[in-house]
């Protein structure tokens, strides 16, 4: 089984990334669905301060590789020759999909600070940061989590800093390089 991975900060265009392989036939699995679906679990409301609490109680008591972990099963379960996981926030993630799945790729996605604000008014999530200073409290603890770590080690950038057509040609040409398409 291949497996590309997608890291970037929060609105980087992860997303939209793994919306275009989806389109291509390629499961996706969403780590932070797997928060949300802690935070629902948990009785709270999808809020980023409950999204990061959750995600930090998780890390605290199971490790930094602890939602890593919740999600290799739900990849394995598509039974698909290619699949994509969405969200990597940390070195200790990326270092249990290389070990689980022998075939993976990291595939870093990078945005400018003021293009990923400027996103963020448009998606609509409950638990997105709703100012320049949410974003950077969010950033900084993605980034405390391992996130730079974890996009240091990518085995391939993509920019994102162009127009929303642009990037998803980038993307879909991405994707046939590494046959991540059927």
């Amino acid at each position: 089984m291949k497996v590309i991975g997608v890291v970037g900060m929060p609105a980087s265009g992860k997303g939209e990334f793994s919306r275009i392989a989806a389109d291509r036939g390629i499961p996706v699995v969403v780590m932070g669905d797997m928060i949300r679906r802690a935070v629902a679990g948990a009785g709270l409301p999808l809020t980023d301060e409950n999204m990061g609490r959750v995600s930090a109680e998780l890390r605290a008591t199971y490790g930094m590789d602890a939602v890593a972990h919740l999600t290799v099963p739900a990849v394995e379960e598509t039974g698909a020759p290619v699949a994509l996981i969405d969200g990597i926030r940390g070195g200790a993630e990326v270092a249990i999909f290389r070990e689980r799945f022998p075939a993976f790729l990291l595939v870093g996605v990078r945005a400018s600070f003021e293009t990923r604000l400027r996103r963020l008014g448009s998606r609509g999530r409950s638990d997105d940061p709703h100012s320049a200073e949410d974003l950077r409290r969010r950033d900084e603890r993605e980034l405390g989590w391992g996130l730079g770590d974890a996009l240091a080690t990518a085995d391939i950038y993509i920019e994102n800093e162009a127009t929303v057509e642009e990037y998803g040609r980038r993307v879909a040409r991405l994707l046939d390089a590494v046959g991540g398409c059927e």
